[in-house]
């Protein structure tokens, strides 16, 4: 496992509108081009289990949102979807990269959606070559949130934020984590120091805003998923109570031609949970569109 004092170390900072944001990027450069978007409440470093491999196929690159991780966290900020995908372009504009292909988990699906939606609905200067999506909200009547979560989203949520301590955000962690693949303490630690890092427990539930914001541009969101012509896939654990068999079930039937995969016994974190996996998956899935 990278820690994450080798993660950050492996990194930088950018700045985007005054705001420092961590990123890191690796692999060569004149190969395709993969963006990693990370889900809520964790940071980039979920994808350090697959990013060797990767970055031995593509260029990676990947960064914590704002709000997230080792980036700034404000506590002004409206924390929009469209923002952070706003972001993830001035990453990649920064990094000269105009056409990629997206890996993304959770929060992340939603930002990959937006990124998509653009493309399908307007002529934009970056091109997104696929999409693949692990477990997330895909469909705001499938997403199933947990107890924290809605008591985050409800009036209570700036004292809920404040009430969170390592052992409750642990017990939510194994709740959403397959059977047989728990989060082990090293991954909890890791997650808990990114979650905590510039006072992000105070962000929380201005972050947990993503949800209604599902439903308000679930047209514009689900409808980039039918309407692309750009190959898309999903790999999902089927034991993950928020996105699960469910959603798997219902990404079938809504989406033409769907190309789904799904893992049995793993739960919402497919890539933490089993990296070497996922990543076989992702690979088949990438030759598979050559």
């Amino acid at each position: 496992m990278i820690t994450l004092d080798e993660w950050r170390r492996q990194g930088e900072y950018f700045t985007v509108d005054d705001q420092q944001i961590f990123i890191r990027h690796a692999g060569d450069k004149s190969a395709p081009s993969l963006l990693l978007i990370h889900g809520y409440p964790s940071a980039s470093w979920d994808w350090e289990g697959m990013w060797q491999v990767l970055t031995e196929h593509y260029y990676v690159i990947t960064l914590d949102m704002l709000g997230f991780g080792l980036s700034d966290k404000p506590k002004n900020a409206r924390y929009l979807i469209s923002e952070q995908a706003n972001l993830c372009q001035a990453v990649l504009r920064q990094l000269g990269v105009s056409d990629y292909h997206i890996l993304a988990h959770d929060y992340g699906d939603t930002v990959a959606q937006e990124l998509l939606a653009r493309q399908v609905n307007t002529n934009s200067e970056f091109y997104i070559g696929s999409v693949c999506f692990l477990n997330g909200g895909l469909f705001p009547e499938t997403h199933k949130p947990i107890f924290i979560q809605k008591l985050l989203i409800s009036r209570l949520g700036p004292l809920v934020s404040k009430l969170i301590n390592k052992q409750k955000f642990s017990r939510s962690l194994q709740r959403i984590f397959g059977p047989n693949t728990q989060p082990a303490p090293e991954v909890i630690d890791t997650l808990w120091q990114l979650l905590t890092h510039n006072n992000g427990l105070a962000v929380m539930q201005k972050l947990i805003n993503y949800i209604p914001q599902r439903q308000q541009y679930r047209k514009r969101w689900v409808g980039a998923i039918i309407n692309s012509t750009v190959p898309i896939k999903l790999i999902a654990g089927a034991k993950d109570p928020i996105s699960g068999q469910h959603m798997i079930d219902h990404y079938r039937k809504l989406i033409p031609h769907a190309d789904a995969t799904e893992i049995p016994m793993l739960g919402h974190y497919p890539q933490i949970e089993d990296a070497e996996a996922i990543t076989a998956v992702y690979l088949q899935f990438r030759t598979s569109i050559l």
